[in-house]
């Protein structure tokens, strides 16, 4: 029988499952309950191909990974006695193209700062390492020789005993058949061996993970794709050899890998057309071990292309064809995190690479669910980062999508357009017709860049600078010189009300909160005094307030605010879909909405960083006079149906002052001219001291987080942001995450990175050891594998005093 209480029930017995029973124990939690329905790894884990890699762009994943391989090679057998058959074998990205290279070069660029062994070597040393690879074509490739492979069972056995061992209850053959809220917030997790109450449950479902979570009323976003691997006959070139084969990722020409499994060969393809998705509705219950029959018509291009690739395995059998289904969330990373809307109900799953990915985020998750927050930045697991726009047809359309894109070059920026547009704000069309090309945020359609006359609207992607360096600078130059307008409508906007909704704000908020007409920007804490997220507070009266902040922290504000209520009288309204914004920017903005509305606009009768409800082009809307570009100028926010009339009264008005269209990768060149934080350097890794934002909070109120906060600042900080001017070599500019050197040894790490078109300077924010954060210190960024010289900034590049959003042009020139 099932105990009737637990401190946490975890639904899944897959390798994120048994990781996070492991993890949750050795941080100390052992009152833990992990159910599986079958046996231990029979869902996706017992077929997955289990390899594991140092080669990843991603710095948070990176960290995770390095982590995953020590376990593996190191730890986890040695504790437990579990075998889990490592193979340090290594491997080998390959790379046809300068573009691939590239690729490549920028992992190294941040592999240096997470102290990763990895090379790029040449065919020479490509055929020394793996003599049966067929190298036509091959310029390089990516050599990371403590990478390897595992027994997937046996890995996740052993973190399964690891879990057992100091006290957590694993009950096999007992499956969840509902979870529940209970008044309290208490979960009922009900089992086909009796009910468990719990304070929190974990989803680590695995293919299930989707209709366990609708039980909660949660549509969890994610689709099962079926993926192929296949097992030749024994290899007779293998016999002999000393040592094991590193593992080939050949991206382009096999879109999988190749490697050697005992004496055989394995073949994985993630083939480019009809991918295959199974069970969109409903996961069979009785569905162990599901296999399902090879589909050699899907493969057969890129199975041909392997048996070119490896001439050693054409004339073999296959013995073993291997056809499983792997869960895909729509972007493709897993969903490790806060469930949206459901306090202590959280989701451990929608991981594609259980083994290589799994043991560290699950390390990180057990840290966020015992003490309110990870030791990483989680922002691109957070399952947060998707909202209700992402229904059943979206989940399929996308999980198609990244399934094709698993071996494809992960370009910066790379746009993803399968099922779009989601949510087109008012603003949407009117932007298409100037040429906008749009990302995807939180299912908003947002402005990245506007073509220029005669040019086709479309991305332009490269790790090194394209033509769309040039766009950009003439967008930033049009606003440093002129004006321009930007459609911000994908900002999330939430308004907090009542009668105690300043004293509930008061009590959440680090700053002072505004007063009417007044503009504040602050920061929400967890009680461990690491930041959720940065809003800006406009006080529309003295009894309602509005939020805004970027829009992939919608649901995560929502659920801040909501989840800290108790009791007070206090409404939160998420505007975020039903209104729209719009920016005006530059020297001419104060001429250009003069034109357009009665309002006074003048610094006497408008400050800087005010609020007033005014008309613009006949529409009554709400008009913030405030920056992020770092000139004069207004955000305007309102109803749909009133903001396209304003925005395009504005745009007429602009026409002779020479208005231009600017996108977000301009406004992020000029938040880094101006020095202004964003959500790369405020996570949920740092304190407010560690970000170097204590200028914006008041320690002379409580609020939650402050305790903490007074804390870190009365000890040496682990590590600081600083502002960096990197030298620029006209051909690249970074993308983030790459290693910060001192002495030629790793001190620290870039969080954001950008030209910044206005001053002609590469800039950069990066983590950085204390004693490297002084002004005018020499130190160095790792970009695309070759350190550069770089320097701690003491203020920002463009306007220091920021002189421009406080006045006039006039009064510049005066001052």
């Amino acid at each position: 029988m099932v105990p009737s209480t637990a401190r946490v029930v975890i639904i899944g017995g897959g390798v994120m499952g048994c990781g996070l029973a492991y993890h949750l124990a050795h941080e100390g939690w052992t009152d833990v309950v992990l159910l599986e329905k079958a046996e231990l790894t029979s869902g996706s884990t017992w077929h997955a191909a289990g390899q594991i890699t140092h080669s990843t762009s991603s710095y948070g994943l990176g960290k995770c990974v390095g982590y995953n391989i020590d376990l593996y090679s190191k730890v986890l057998e040695a504790e437990t006695g579990q075998s889990v058959t490592w193979h340090g074998c290594g491997s080998l990205r390959l790379a046809y193209t300068d573009d691939e290279l590239d690729w490549l070069h920028q992992t190294i660029s941040v592999g240096k700062g997470l102290g990763f062994p990895m090379e790029i070597v040449g065919p020479e040393r490509i055929r020394e390492l793996h003599p049966f690879y067929n190298l036509d074509g091959v310029k390089a490739a990516l050599h990371t020789p403590d990478d390897g492979h595992v027994d997937p069972a046996g890995a996740a056995f052993a973190l399964a005993k690891g879990a057992r061992q100091l006290g957590v209850k694993i009950i096999r053959r007992c499956r969840a058949t509902n979870v529940t809220q209970q008044p309290n917030g208490e979960w009922l997790v009900e089992t086909e061996q009796g009910a468990i109450t719990c304070e929190h449950v974990v989803n680590a479902g695995g293919t299930y993970a989707r209709q366990v979570a609708l039980w909660s009323g949660y549509d969890l976003p994610a689709t099962s794709m079926t993926h192929h691997y296949l097992i030749t006959d024994t290899v007779p070139e293998f016999l002999n050899l000393d040592k094991e084969l590193p593992v080939v990722r050949d991206d382009r020409l096999v879109s999988g890998y190749i490697r050697m499994e005992q004496k055989k060969g394995l073949i994985g393809i993630y083939e480019k057309a009809k991918p295959n998705t199974v069970w969109e509705d409903h996961c069979p219950w009785e569905a162990e071990n599901e296999l399902f029959e090879p589909d050699y018509d899907r493969i057969m291009p890129w199975l041909e292309n392997a048996m070119d690739r490896m001439p050693i395995l054409a004339e073999l059998g296959i013995t073993r064809e291997v056809h499983g289904a792997i869960s895909h969330p729509p972007d493709g990373n897993p969903l490790i995190g806060p469930a949206p809307g459901l306090k202590n109900y959280w989701c451990c799953c929608g991981t594609q690479i259980g083994i290589g990915w799994g043991p560290g985020l699950t390390r990180e998750l057990a840290r966020w669910i015992i003490s309110g927050t990870p030791e990483i930045n989680m922002r691109e697991f957070d399952p947060r980062r998707f909202g209700p726009y992402a229904d059943q047809k979206y989940q399929i359309t996308k999980a198609k999508e990244d399934y094709l894109l698993r071996h494809e070059i992960p370009f910066p920026h790379f746009n993803r357009l399968e099922g779009r547009p989601v949510k087109p704000s008012a603003l949407y069309e009117e932007c298409k017709a100037d040429g906008a090309v749009f990302e995807e945020v939180y299912g908003h359609e947002r402005p990245r860049w506007f073509a220029p006359e005669g040019m086709a609207a479309q991305d332009i992607y490269g790790f090194r600078r394209t033509g769309l360096h040039d766009i950009v600078g003439a967008e930033v130059r049009g606003v440093r010189e002129r004006a321009g307008i930007m459609d911000i409508s994908a900002f999330t906007k939430v308004e907090v009300s009542g009668p105690q909704a300043r004293a509930f704000l008061d009590g959440l908020v680090a700053n002072r909160l505004p007063a009417p007409g007044r503009i504040a920007l602050t920061h929400i804490l967890n009680e461990a005094g690491r930041i959720e997220l940065e809003t800006t507070v406009v006080g529309l009266a003295d009894d309602r307030f509005y939020l805004v902040c970027a829009a992939f922290f919608e649901q995560r504000l929502v659920d801040n605010l909501t989840f800290a209520l108790k009791g007070e009288d206090v409404a939160i309204t998420n505007r975020s879909s039903d209104w729209g914004a719009f920016a005006l920017n530059g020297p001419k903005a104060r001429d250009i909405l003069a034109a357009t509305t009665t309002a006074e606009l003048s610094n006497a009768t408008f400050k800087w960083m005010t609020a007033q409800e005014i008309a613009v082009g006949g529409q009554k809307l709400w008009a913030f006079r405030m920056s992020y570009a770092g000139e004069l100028g207004w955000e305007f926010h309102g109803p749909r149906d009133a903001i396209l009339a304003a925005f395009r009264a504005v745009k007429a008005a602009g026409k002779p002052h020479g208005l231009v269209n600017y996108g977000s990768f301009a406004m992020n060149a000029m938040r880094m001219e101006k020095a202004f934080k964003g959500a790369g350097e405020l996570t949920n890794e740092v304190t407010l001291p560690e970000a170097d934002v204590m200028r914006f909070v008041r320690m002379d109120k409580g609020f939650r987080g402050r305790a903490a906060t007074e804390a870190t600042a009365a000890k040496p900080l682990r590590f600081v942001c600083v502002y960096l001017e990197v030298a620029d070599d006209g051909k690249s500019d970074g993308n983030g995450g790459e290693a910060v050197l001192a002495g030629g040894k790793q001190i620290g790490t870039v969080s954001s990175i950008a030209f910044g078109h206005g001053v002609g300077k590469l800039l950069a924010f990066a983590y950085v050891k204390p004693e490297h954060a002084l002004p005018g210190t020499a130190l160095e960024v790792v970009i695309m594998g070759v350190p550069r010289a770089a320097r701690v900034l003491a203020e920002p590049a463009y306007d220091p005093d920021s002189l421009k959003p406080r006045t006039d042009a006039r009064e510049v020139a005066q001052a």
